[in-house]
């Protein structure tokens, strides 16, 4: 017993130094104060940030917008010295970083985290991380749903906190598939007032995952690049990652690795993980389409809460860690994307082509030893094989990771697109993704490519409120003549994989499958005969 006695003392004195700070109890976050038991309301989340801003000079508080319940979803902008706007940030020359928490309003470990960072930053000794960076919070990003809590909302977080609120926001949508329609308030306030107006380098968004008992305390994903470009991609993946892992492992004994799932369906013990899908529709994914670098992070829900915001707090603080002395890098790699993009379609329209559905297949790289909880293998009395879990965690060796994206299905690269004027719908929403469309000055003659639709195959059941569709059919050489005040998407901009993958017909996440032209496909027959998708793609303007 004394001996043990010694080795507490030793390691106490060893964790205390990082422990000695005493803060005022309006700065000790709601699970702080209730041993984990509760996660902050709405209230108490604008409370916590109202008492840091009384302390700190160096936080700018704002309102993202507000949700459909009038609450104001806020910004925090921390800086040193203190940023206001867009226009300041530029000027530092520092990369600007996102990270939100409560997409999900059941997954709190970002919500509390990022309170907890805001502290320790602003007021604590984390001043550093903002010699080189900015800093944009958006703790309850799911302001709404955060407060409808229950017991019971998500049976694999076993109560732990005890409530939480729901996934979806109060318009009933997840926001965590509205990339591409737009149709929450939220994302709406996030497109206009996060990704148009302060630019981030970064989107980090915080989530607890639903399934796999696999051995991590969080698993992570990088913008899946297969429709964009890949220098953003490969930093993430083999730059970024590596270091957050092992640095997450030796300074908090968390283990790190990447998001996917396994089934005992295919036996034990696992030889391969799947990811999830490529689809921009996801805010992640979308950063690549931008250009930009986007992280996913999934806390590991069977753990308990404070387990699961030990991990969440690894993983983000060695990200700033990272990005505070790689960022200025990580911005001239997105740069460099965004030229290669637009030169890309300066130098090859007409001659190349680029995936617009794809399939799942493994990294060349296998995952070298997977954790994971063990299984035991039983006959029932069918004579079928089961599985039990147990509660010991091993390694696996040689497994397989489907997070690669191979097309299946790929379309030219067109110098731009073409629109007539009854297509202002379409074009106001392609603005709201910060589209540059223009109007034509004087009427032109083009030559290029149109969409022959055979037929548009709707879901039997909804996503999202959407019946999601297909288009069928093939393109056809036309020239043709436009007028005066039609709409011109010039491919040469900075969104040029975006508009791509929103724009073209056979896309498996773009303006068809969401249904933004069934409208006028309908009107036009498609149920009958052959129907031209009214956009135009050309490959030379006369």
């Amino acid at each position: 017993m004394k001996a043990l006695s010694t080795i507490v003392a030793f390691l106490f004195a060893i964790v205390a130094p990082a422990q000695n700070t005493v803060w005022p109890a309006d700065l000790i976050t709601v699970p702080e104060k209730t041993n984990y038991q509760q996660t902050s309301t709405y209230t108490e989340v604008m409370d916590f940030i109202q008492a840091v801003q009384k302390q700190s000079g160096l936080i700018h508080l704002e309102s993202m917008g507000k949700s459909k319940e009038g609450k104001d979803i806020p910004l925090v902008v921390l800086a040193n010295p203190k940023i206001s706007n867009p226009e300041e940030a530029e000027a530092s020359d520092k990369p600007v970083i996102y990270i939100q928490g409560n997409i999900h309003a059941g997954e709190v470990e970002g919500k509390e985290v990022v309170q907890i960072l805001m502290r320790e930053i602003l007021l604590g000794d984390k001043k550093y991380l903002l010699n080189n960076q900015i800093i944009l919070f958006a703790p309850i990003y799911n302001t709404d749903s955060n407060d409808e809590m229950e017991q019971g909302r998500r049976p694999s977080q076993e109560d732990s906190p005890v409530a939480v609120g729901i996934r979806a926001n109060s318009q009933g949508w997840d926001l965590n598939r509205d990339g591409i329609k737009l149709e929450a308030f939220e994302t709406r306030a996030l497109m206009k007032n996060i990704l148009l107006k302060w630019d981030p380098e970064m989107l980090v968004d915080l989530h607890t995952t639903n399934g796999t008992w696999h051995g991590y305390g969080l698993t992570y994903a990088p913008s899946y690049h297969y429709a964009g470009e890949r220098r953003p991609y490969d930093f993430t993946w083999y730059e970024l990652f590596p270091y957050v892992v092992k640095a997450a492992k030796e300074k908090y004994d968390v283990h790190l690795g990447p998001y996917g799932y396994h089934s005992l369906r295919s036996g034990w013990p696992p030889k391969a993980i799947v990811t999830y899908n490529h689809h921009p529709r996801y805010l992640v994914n979308q950063m690549g389409l931008r250009n930009k670098v986007g992280i996913l992070s999934e806390a590991f829900a069977h753990d308990r809460f404070y387990k699961r915001m030990q991990s969440t707090y690894a993983f983000v603080t060695e990200i700033l860690e990272y990005t505070n002395i790689h960022g200025q890098r990580m911005s001239e790699i997105n740069a460099q994307a965004e030229i290669a993009a637009i030169n890309n379609v300066l130098q090859n329209a007409g001659k190349v082509t680029k995936g617009v559905r794809f399939k799942k297949v493994p990294l060349d790289q296998k995952i070298e030893r997977y954790r994971t909880y063990d299984y035991t293998p039983y006959l029932n009395a069918e004579g079928d094989t089961n599985y039990v879990r147990s509660g010991s965690i091993i390694e696996v060796a040689d497994v397989d990771n489907y997070s690669k994206f191979e097309a299946t299905v790929t379309s030219r690269l067109p110098r731009g697109y073409l629109l007539s004027q009854s297509m202002k719908s379409i074009v106001d929403h392609l603005k709201m993704h910060g589209v540059q469309v223009t109007q034509l000055e004087q009427p032109k003659n083009v030559v290029g490519e149109v969409f022959v639709v055979d037929s548009l195959i709707r879901s039997s059941g909804k996503f999202e409120g959407h019946f999601m569709a297909t288009a069928e059919g093939k393109f056809v050489s036309k020239t043709r003549k436009f007028n005066k005040g039609d709409y011109w998407i010039d491919m040469a901009q900075p969104l040029t994989n975006l508009i791509f993958y929103m724009l073209e017909p056979q896309s498996d996440d773009g303006l068809v499958t969401w249904n933004f032209f069934d409208d006028y496909l309908e009107r036009e027959g498609v149920n009958e005969k052959q129907v031209e998708y009214p956009v135009f793609k050309y490959y030379e303007l006369k």
